[in-house]
């Protein structure tokens, strides 16, 4: 079966070649460092090839990425000439999307800045919160999309991730391990706690916020490990240091019975984003 490229995958592959860096990059697609890492993790993973190898500090494209280039250019140039062709500015009505924190770096300075560009007469609300919240919600008719977490069997994934833990090496030999963890309820939490238990490691929560940067920041001071996936640090997961093995958790998409004009288009791109992960 043919590969499909997500166009905001190439559309951040060639930011980044223009820009120069993934730094100046981030700030011309609204998207985040290390968002913008996973992305074109994802574009090599779908390729099979290496766009890019270092020369010092400096990213440089590989044979393969000179390729993709020029490709790139013309796919993006095509789909931005479709979209403006048959959409233009016939999108208008309310569009409700909530999702959890870990998506919301990568959905809000990302596809739903680009939605609200592209479709200036929609009523766009956003609302970051946990997987059981946003479901109520969903429930009460108070939101059309919504993007939370699941175990991994669950009949709407998008895609699957595994869990890791992140934090300073050093405090997984301690006796009794330090955890950082998200306020209940929380799947991350609890699997996290599970896996302690079920290893017989002695733990203790020394850090617990209902933020998710206050989270990364607690861990990357080494006042706790925690449970998340790739999406919390993409470089940074600790592996084979004694810590138990943890469980693997689904990204899954609800949406209201019926979906309008832009609501679906947003569904649809969203779905497309959050495939594009890595797993």
């Amino acid at each position: 079966m043919p590969v499909n490229l997500p166009t905001n995958l190439l559309r951040s592959f060639v930011a980044i070649v223009d820009a120069g860096s993934m730094l100046h990059a981030s700030e011309h697609v609204f998207v985040s460092q290390s968002a913008l890492s996973l992305q074109i993790k994802r574009l090599e993973e779908l390729l099979q090839q290496s766009l890019f190898h270092r020369e010092g500090r400096r990213l440089a494209l590989t044979v393969h990425g000179e390729l993709m280039l020029d490709y790139a250019r013309k796919v993006l140039a095509l789909h931005d000439e479709a979209v403006a062709a048959v959409s233009a500015g016939q999108f208008a009505g309310q569009v409700r999307i909530g999702m959890v924190q870990d998506l919301a770096e990568l959905l809000l300075s990302g596809l739903l800045a680009q939605f609200a560009d592209l479709h200036p007469d929609a009523e766009l609300y956003s609302r970051v919160a946990g997987t059981a919240e946003l479901m109520d919600l969903l429930e009460r008719r108070q939101l059309d999309i919504v993007l939370g977490f699941a175990p991994p069997g669950d009949g709407n994934a998008v895609t699957k991730a595994p869990m890791s833990w992140f934090g300073k090496d050093e405090l997984a030999s301690l006796r009794t391990v330090p955890l950082a963890v998200l306020e209940a309820p929380c799947r991350f939490r609890d699997a996290a706690i599970r896996a302690l238990e079920d290893a017989g490691r002695p733990f203790r929560i020394t850090v617990e916020t209902p933020n998710l940067a206050t989270l990364r920041t607690a861990v990357n001071a080494g006042l706790g490990l925690t449970c998340r996936t790739r999406m919390f640090q993409p470089d940074a997961p600790l592996d084979d240091i004694g810590l138990p093995p943890l469980p693997q958790v689904a990204c899954v998409l609800h949406t209201a019975p019926a979906l309008d004009g832009p609501t679906h288009q947003l569904a649809t791109l969203a779905r497309e984003v959050v495939a594009a992960l890595p797993g």
